[in-house]
């Protein structure tokens, strides 16, 4: 069984949950909040997500190609919704989306609960790469979000 891990982050932005939420739901967004070394494209993919929409893409792991395919599992839109890892490189791959209004603007709140395949192996993998590699992508999102939303 593998282990599983959280990564949770937090960000107060100084615009309205909705406008927010919007950026969100529209998968051709990723791209501009997702660090260029992945090299991250979508191959398939609504205009805007709902409930049930399938999101393919490829992006490239320390040189690697890797095809993932995730469902927005749950949909409460404008306070949260939840994508699902389909396929991909990880043995579960659960990302809770909140937003919440707050001073006047929006709390982004993400929590990612995932494992790696590999029983032990996925396990020296996350210490000395995943988890690594999972905060850089957080941390250049982070800044992204703040160039385009203030805060």
């Amino acid at each position: 069984m593998s282990k599983t891990y959280i990564l949770t982050r937090t960000q107060w932005v100084p615009q309205p949950r909705e406008a927010v939420f919007d950026f969100f739901c529209r998968p051709s967004n990723l791209q501009s909040i997702t660090p260029p070394f992945l090299d991250f494209k979508i191959t398939d993919a609504p205009a805007e997500i709902r409930a049930g929409s399938l999101i393919r893409y490829t992006l490239r792991l320390h040189g690697i190609p890797v095809r993932w395919k995730t469902e927005i599992a749950a949909w409460n839109p404008p306070h949260s919704f939840v994508d699902l890892q389909i396929s991909g490189p990880y043995n579960l791959w659960r990302h809770t989306h909140t937003f919440s209004e707050e001073r006047g603007g929006t709390v982004i709140e993400d929590e990612v609960e995932y494992a790696l395949p590999l029983g032990i192996l996925g396990q020296i993998a996350h210490s000395i790469l995943v988890r690594r590699d999972l905060k850089t992508i957080f941390d250049y999102r982070s800044d992204k979000m703040r160039e385009m939303f203030g805060g």
